[in-house]
């Protein structure tokens, strides 16, 4: 790649870590400042020096920012890179509330800036299959999304709950697969680890063209699932995005005449397919999107926009909203 990009990186915990290793190896990209008030506790800044906050990036002229700063913070830090003339991609969810993703997002649009969103899901290759064969109409007519994410408590979380920052990647994948909004919520959620925000949450929605979603989302199993089925008329997908596999569950043609099966195979049984599929790790595969983005290289897969990150946040606010009224929320 003949251009060399230069990048900042903010926030050096966890997923700060990760973003470095992977800008890194990235082709055309160099990382040329790193910030975070509490130092570099993974040991990931090498030899750069570490600021104490988005100043340092600013200062040192990069061509974009990735934010991973606690979500409280994603506002404060994104608009000052924006008033610099940065792009940025920030960690979802985007903002703690919809007012503030909204002003995120004005504050990259207004001046022509790339503003992306971290949702990693979009970039998982099972999900990504998934996405074009429905484009190709392999499943029909879309009937429902149903999504499982499940796993023990992660302590590097303390500013917001389940709904914002586990769910957020449920609502998000929904809206792409199927390429509808959600137009209600309905949700119940529960505090059951004694932390001030929820931990467990269930919730219903509908989505334009009467697509049913319901998505189970907590911090209190003892195992790890991510799961995502996509229900049509011609059978279903189901992907499991911890290890990028994907299935195809095909709605046969051939009727059951065996009388003890029959009472209890609902629709016809068909093939099972499970595709192979190239598995590129997703973190590079988002931030190979972001640099094409800066760059202005059109074609390619594309960032997870700022408003497609203010809609999420919206929806996620229904959710909270749904579940404190004990209503239904419209959208």
């Amino acid at each position: 790649m003949a251009a060399e990009l230069t990048a900042g990186l903010i926030g050096l915990g966890m997923m700060g870590r990760h973003h470095a290793r992977v800008l890194r190896s990235l082709d055309g990209v160099r990382l040329a400042a790193v910030a975070d008030p509490g130092g570099d506790p993974h040991r990931v800044a090498g030899g750069l020096e570490v600021g104490t906050d988005v100043q340092h990036l600013i200062d040192a002229g990069v061509d974009y920012a990735v934010v991973a700063v606690p979500t409280q913070y994603h506002e404060e830090v994104g608009v000052a890179l924006a008033e610099a003339g940065i792009h940025a991609m920030l960690e979802k969810p985007l903002a703690p509330t919809t007012g503030s993703a909204a002003r995120l997002a004005a504050a990259f649009a207004d001046r022509g800036l790339v503003g992306a969103v971290g949702h990693i899901e979009r970039f998982n290759p099972a999900l990504r299959s998934l996405r074009a064969r429905l484009e190709q109409g392999e499943l029909g007519e879309l009937y429902q999304v149903s999504t499982r994410r499940q796993g023990p408590f992660p302590a590097r979380i303390a500013d917001v709950g389940v709904v914002k920052d586990l769910a957020t990647h449920d609502i998000d994948l929904t809206a792409w697969v199927a390429q509808a909004s959600y137009t209600s919520i309905s949700a119940q959620v529960a505090l059951k680890s004694g932390r001030e925000h929820e931990d467990l949450v269930a919730f219903s929605g509908l989505l334009d063209g009467e697509i049913v979603a319901n998505h189970l989302v907590n911090w209190l199993s003892p195992f790890k699932e991510r799961t995502t089925i996509v229900t049509g008329e011609l059978g279903s997908f189901v992907a499991d995005t911890l290890t990028a596999d994907l299935r195809f569950y095909a709605n046969g043609t051939h009727e059951t005449t065996w009388e003890s099966l029959a009472g209890f195979r609902g629709v016809s049984e068909g093939d099972i397919v499970q595709f192979a599929i190239q598995k590129r790790e997703p973190l590079l595969v988002e931030h190979e999107a972001l640099r094409d983005a800066v760059l202005g290289i059109e074609g390619g897969i594309g960032v997870v926009t700022m408003q497609e990150g203010l809609a999420t946040v919206r929806v996620a606010e229904a959710v909270l909203e749904s579940a404190a009224s004990g209503q239904t929320v419209t959208l």
